[in-house]
Formats: C-alpha cells, sequence, structure tokens
C-alpha cells in the first residue's frame, strides 16, 4: 500500500503539469467568438419587398372616401368581388378604409415560399389612426421594375409606439416565390464580407491565415485557399475534393473559432444621437486640451492639482480637471471627461456636441462612429 502510495504522489506533479499545459494550448471557448459572427458571405444580403394594400375595418379613423386616391382602390376592390361600384360618389362617406404602403423585409439568409415574415405598413394619405384595422391581401414586389411578386401580406394591424398611422402585421407576409441568396462563384470560390465594426487588413489577414492553418489539420501539405483581398474582404477557394459536397465545408469554415483579443480592433466611441446615448471602449484617450461650451469650461491638467486650503477649487460648477497622475505626455482617459461630466450634469446632447470637437481638434484619439 505504501509503494502504491508513493507512486500516485509521484505522478501528481506530472499530473498537474498536463492540466496546465492543457489549460495553455486548448482554446477558452468561453470567451472565443466563430467566424460566423465576424463575416457573412458575399451574396448573402437584406432585400426589400414592397407593395400598396388597403386597411379595412376602422372605425371612422381612415382616409375619407372623397379623395380619389382612396375612392378608385377600394372601387376596383369591389368590382374585383363582383360588388361593382356606379359612381364613386357612392364611397364619398367610407372613413373606414386607408390607402397604405406595405414594406417586408427578406432575411440575408433569404427565403423560400411558404416562410412567413413580419411586414410594416404605413399611411399613404390622411388617417387618423390605422389602430383596430386589418391590412387587405396585398402583393409584395421586388425593388426593382419587372420583378414581378413575391409575397402576399394580410392580417391585423399592431400599432407599436405613439405613431398610430404607422404598425406592424406579424409574420404578415406569405412568401409565394423563393427568394435564393447564391455564395459559391462559378470558380468554386466564396467571399466573406467583414462586419463594418471589425473590418480592418489587421483582420482581414488574421481571417485568411486562420483558415489556412486550419486546412493544414487536414492536409499538412495543402496550398493556401484563404486570401484577404482588403479590409473587408477574404476569398476563399473550396478545395476539389470538397466541391461535391461544398455545405460541409462552409459548415467548417464557418465555425471556426477566434480569440477576440487577436482581433486588433481601433479605440472607438458610438454615439446615437436620436437616442442621446454614448458607448466607449475602455482604451480612448484624450490629449491635454481646455475644453469650452457654452457656459461649460474644461480643462485637462496633467498631473491633476490637488486642492489645499491656500488653493482650493472654488468654482466646482464651470471647472473640471480632467488628467492622469502618469506622465505628463500622457493622455487621460475617456472616462475621466465622462466623469467630470456627470459632475457637472452635463447634458448627453452638450456631451456629444463636445466630443465632435474634440474628435476635429485630433486631441481625442479614437474613431467616432455617429449612428
Amino acid at each position: 500500500m505504501a509503494a502504491r502510495t508513493r507512486r500516485i504522489t509521484r505522478s501528481t506533479p506530472i499530473l498537474a503539469a498536463i492540466l496546465a499545459l492543457a489549460a495553455l494550448v486548448l482554446p477558452n471557448k468561453a470567451h472565443a467568438v466563430s467566424l460566423q459572427e465576424l463575416v457573412r458571405l458575399k451574396g448573402q444580403g437584406k432585400s426589400e419587398l414592397r407593395g400598396f394594400g388597403l386597411v379595412m375595418g376602422l372605425p371612422g379613423t381612415g382616409d375619407s372616401g372623397q379623395d380619389l386616391l382612396v375612392a378608385r382602390p377600394l372601387a376596383q376592390l369591389l368590382q374585383n368581388e363582383g360588388n361593382p361600384i356606379a359612381d364613386l360618389s357612392e364611397l364619398a362617406k367610407s372613413k373606414s378604409v386607408a390607402v397604405v404602403m406595405v414594406t417586408c423585409t427578406v432575411p440575408e439568409t433569404g427565403a423560400r415560399a411558404d416562410d412567413q415574415i413580419d411586414c410594416y405598413v404605413s399611411a399613404l394619405h390622411n388617417p387618423k389612426s390605422l389602430e383596430g384595422g386589418t391590412l387587405f391581401i396585398a402583393p409584395l414586389r421586388g425593388p426593382l421594375p419587372g420583378q414581378g411578386v413575391f409575397a402576399m401580406a394580410s392580417g391585423p394591424l399592431v400599432i407599436e409606439g405613439a405613431n398610430t398611422r404607422a404598425g406592424r402585421v406579424r409574420g404578415g407576409a406569405k412568401m409565394v416565390r423563393d427568394v435564393p441568396m447564391p455564395t459559391i462563384a462559378d470558380d468554386f470560390s466564396i467571399t466573406l464580407i467583414l462586419d463594418h465594426a471589425v473590418a480592418n487588413w489587421t483582420t482581414s489577414q488574421l481571417i485568411s491565415s486562420t483558415i489556412n492553418q486550419h486546412r493544414l489539420a487536414y492536409d499538412d501539405l495543402a496550398p493556401d485557399i484563404a486570401r484577404a483581398l482588403d479590409e473587408r474582404t477574404v476569398r476563399v477557394i473550396i478545395p476539389p475534393e470538397e466541391r461535391s459536397n461544398p455545405a460541409n465545408f462552409l459548415a467548417d469554415v464557418m465555425s471556426i473559432r477566434f480569440d477576440p483579443s487577436l482581433i486588433d480592433l481601433p479605440a472607438r466611441i458610438v454615439v446615437n444621437e436620436r437616442e442621446g446615448a454614448i458607448v466607449a471602449t475602455g482604451d480612448v484617450e484624450i490629449s491635454p486640451v481646455l475644453i469650452t461650451h457654452g457656459d461649460l469650461v474644461i480643462t485637462t491638467i496633467n498631473p491633476p492639482i490637488q486642492p489645499t486650503p491656500q488653493n482650493p477649487q472654488l468654482d466646482a460648477s464651470r471647472w473640471a480637471v480632467v488628467g492622469t497622475a502618469a506622465r505628463p505626455t500622457e493622455g487621460a482617459r475617456l472616462q475621466d471627461l465622462l466623469t467630470a461630466f456627470r459632475q457637472l450634469n452635463v447634458s448627453v446632447d452638450d456631451q456629444i456636441a463636445i466630443l465632435n470637437l474634440l474628435r476635429r481638434s485630433g486631441k481625442l484619439h479614437a474613431e467616432m462612429v455617429v449612428d
């Protein structure tokens, strides 16, 4: 028993070393991202279908039947249903119908016949409200002339938000034709299009190199099949042995996983002026600068001044220090500026205006995206 105990004791450091090595070598899937989160296949893109329709059953809040824009399509509908109208004046008192534009977005992966997709309805004329109405069957055509009908839309309208002259019909557009999204070219190549948020030469080259390395796991003499063409485009040649069943190859490539830390993205600030929101990465820096905006004055100081009884900060409502305790040449972090904004109760609109001025002056070291 003692000898057995010693053997276990000697093997424990070896086992620990193996586990430690595995932890270093094996990727941490919890933090990895797959290729399909970073790219899309060329040929895949959203498509818009649109059509003209009528919303029925409105409680006196629709368009006036005196308008020919409303009376003509309503009369045509009644005639198609076997109830022709001798004179358009017979529809003058009608306010239960509204003329609308119907739109539908086919997803990037395309659509097949009998798929049901949400469609959106918006008033074309001047109804008081579309609430409580039902969209009558409306044909939806492609965006280009002559493409024909791809879907038929109908169903009860749901108002979303304060605008009662627009709404959604959930699953209202039923596809009557396929909308395929071709992804494989005639030369058996696919083109990966990087998402705008990650597009740069570093990322495109990383993706092409990773695909080539991944291919070596199947054949250590395999030639390169991927090449970065520009910041957003990577071209991949399907190997001859995979061309009879390209689905397996595509699934394998799109499931390749990356460590996000390898994706070298620039510091970035995203601003949504409509929603009044600001999102920034943690590596955004600001060079020393004096900011004035309206009644607000902010200065960056390196290192920051420490208030003393002889030199206190008296005007807290107009001045805020933005700085670091490091070298004088080191820029302040954006977080320091946002903290100062909060201390002074600066509105989001003013914050966005100041960030725009910093970017134009070259003192904001980050890419700024206005959404």
